[in-house]
């Protein structure tokens, strides 16, 4: 997987997850940016972010900076992945930050992460979908799917059950080979078929797929994974861009989708009358 820092590993999906080396990755799609507000600015604090970032890597390309809840740092989001970095641009953390009283992951918590994959997962077309939805979807979920990777077949073999439990699966293409391997074309053949649904399910049972091609968004649902931090499959993001795996059977994903839904209740009923 393609490293923007060389000396850091930058987080990874579920242990669930199948992960492999890409081959041949072509450069990422353009960054949607979180909000107004997250281009370059004039503050002196984020062009030493910025100019710490560079010489870590001069190829590596920051998304957004904004303000951290640790004093003294600045969030940033760097291929869909956050970090923060202090204001003086000399130390840089990764992982997790606690707060201990509230008992949260402020960077998972991020929401400035959730917007911008918000902004990203929102960028891709349904018709560049592979979309299994009961009548009354009360989810949706954005699933970047490979048609070799074991807990991608099992997620699909129980897609009935999560259609069940109320949840739409919005399938992209995240060939975990990389481009140009024999992975990529089966997943352009599967988006290429009269039928991607039956073309999808066959390719998940037998591993064949009867070869097409045709103008398709495999790349480009491709270089969308990556800059929002995929190196495995299935990665699974919520409505409100939390990814919530790697794998999970049917009846936890409902429960995992219901307790996020829970929590964005909460803060929108704690927010002050009138904010956005």
């Amino acid at each position: 997987m393609r490293r923007l820092l060389p000396f850091f590993l930058l987080a990874g999906l579920s242990l669930t997850a199948c992960a492999q080396q890409p081959q041949n990755a072509a450069a990422p799609a353009a960054p949607a940016k979180p909000d107004a507000g997250t281009a370059a600015s004039n503050d002196p604090a984020d062009a030493k972010v910025r100019a710490a970032l560079k010489q870590l890597n001069p190829q590596v390309e920051v998304d957004y900076i904004g303000k951290a809840p640790l004093p003294g740092f600045r969030e940033v989001i760097v291929s869909g992945q956050l970090v923060y970095v202090s204001e003086d641009g000399k130390y840089l953390m990764q992982g997790s930050l606690v707060d201990i009283a509230k008992r949260q992951d402020l960077m998972q918590g991020s929401e400035a992460l959730a917007v911008y994959r918000q902004n990203l997962l929102k960028s891709i077309k349904t018709s560049d979908k592979i979309v299994f939805a009961p009548a009354n979807p009360k989810y949706t979920v954005n699933v970047f799917t490979d048609i070799e990777c074991g807990y991608c077949r099992k997620l699909h073999s129980q897609i009935a059950d999560y259609n069940k439990q109320g949840i739409a699966v919005e399938y992209m293409a995240w060939p975990r080979m990389g481009l140009g391997s024999q992975d990529h074309k089966d997943m352009i053949s599967v988006w290429c078929a009269a039928d991607r649904k039956k073309a999808l399910t066959e390719a998940k049972q037998s591993g064949t797929v009867a070869a097409k091609d045709c103008t398709n968004p495999v790349t480009m649902e491709f270089n969308l994974g990556q800059r929002l931090g995929v190196n495995g499959t299935p990665a699974i993001f919520a409505p409100d861009g939390s990814q919530i795996g790697g794998y999970l059977p049917p009846a936890e994903m409902r429960a995992a989708l219901d307790k996020l839904a829970a929590a964005d209740a909460s803060k929108a009923q704690a927010k002050p009358a009138g904010m956005p």
